[in-house]
């Protein structure tokens, strides 16, 4: 067990205060304990007052019961509680989901939360096997239809997302948003599900880093879609950059395994910064080989020679011949081709 979750029952907050307990709830009492630092929250209930995701009413005090707090989740196997002597408390049948492996809401009180689809997905995503409860699926498509979604805030969909990406199957979060008429909402520019499926599949076998596998669920040519997705969502900087990097320069991968010269290898190394930013060469690499239907690993290798020839250039010696300005430039891109032509 990573964690521990408590929910007190009758108390207040006056009363965690006065037991030294530290408020780190900004919209509903939790706090952590003076000593362990675990997280201890009020039980609480919420009202809908508004759409999205900040549009609720919270209410925690000591006559807020541990059936009440428990209605409010979201997934009958979120809303299990185990007493102080580990005595299973169960009042919404998530051992029984969980047995079946269901991602079930516990009442219609889910439909008031937007992100709560997006949980669900990534549920889905961290959890291979199960799947989402028709009558759940149902509820969520209802949540599209009346626009729920679309006032979702840009930092909950990255967060979601993100978290995704890291899980085993990522996938399938794109599955479950399709499902329920999200996807094209959230998401309307990227690849189909099915050539996603087959590119995560085959980067999560080789481990790779969440900023390539938000790279390739973009159409190549679409860095407009991109650049529009960025401001709506307001990416992190290096999964934009390496997402546009790669749309930018993948086809210029691709024609190097016919027509491969030092004046191309050069291009590509230089176009990807890779002299100042050598730790994105290998994201690019793997992403590149991920994407392309041929064997690439020899093309590959010839690159990565390439850019250690090239790393090994004596820029100091250039200074010292008297080299500035244009001319320096001149001299170092002929002493990277001359090194990148020698091992060809």
């Amino acid at each position: 067990m990573k964690e521990r979750d408590y929910v007190v029952v009758g108390a207040t907050i006056e009363e965690m205060l006065a037991k030294n307990f530290t408020p780190i709830g900004k919209e509903f009492p939790v706090f952590l304990h003076p000593k362990t630092k675990e997280e201890y929250a009020l039980a609480r209930t919420e009202r809908k007052v508004s759409k999205g995701y900040k549009g609720f009413e919270f209410y925690a005090d000591s006559t807020v019961t541990l059936e009440q707090d428990l209605l409010r989740r979201d997934l009958t196997i979120n809303a299990m509680a185990e007493d102080e002597q580990g005595r299973l408390i169960d009042l919404y049948n998530g051992q029984q989901d969980l047995e079946k492996q269901l991602l079930h809401h516990v009442s219609s009180a889910f439909a008031e939360d937007p992100v709560r689809i997006l949980r669900v997905a990534r549920f889905a995503s961290k959890l291979p096997g199960f799947k989402v409860h028709p009558e759940t699926n149902d509820l969520m498509k209802r949540m599209v239809e009346k626009g729920e979604v679309d006032a979702l805030v840009a930092e909950r969909v990255w967060k979601e997302f993100s978290r995704a990406l890291e899980e085993a199957e990522p996938w399938r979060f794109f599955e479950v948003l399709q499902n329920c008429g999200a996807l094209a909402v959230l998401f309307p520019t990227i690849l189909p599900l099915n050539d996603l499926k087959i590119l995560f599949q085959s980067a999560k076998q080789q481990s790779a880093a969440t900023e390539i596998l938000f790279a390739l669920i973009w159409p190549l040519g679409s860095e407009e879609a991109l650049a529009q997705y960025n401001r709506r969502y307001k990416l992190p900087k290096k999964f934009c950059e390496f997402a546009r990097l790669f749309l930018q320069h993948y086809e210029k991968w691709r024609t190097l395994q016919s027509i491969c010269t030092a004046e191309n290898i050069l291009a590509l190394l230089i176009g990807l910064d890779v002299f100042r930013r050598a730790d994105r060469f290998a994201h690019f690499l793997l992403a590149a080989t991920v994407k392309s239907d041929t064997p690439c690993e020899p093309l590959n290798a010839v690159l990565m020679q390439a850019e250690k020839a090239c790393a090994v250039i004596d820029n100091q010696k250039l200074l010292s011949a008297g080299y500035e300005g244009k001319a320096f430039a001149d001299a170092l891109y002929e002493a990277r081709r001359q090194a990148i032509a020698r091992i060809l």
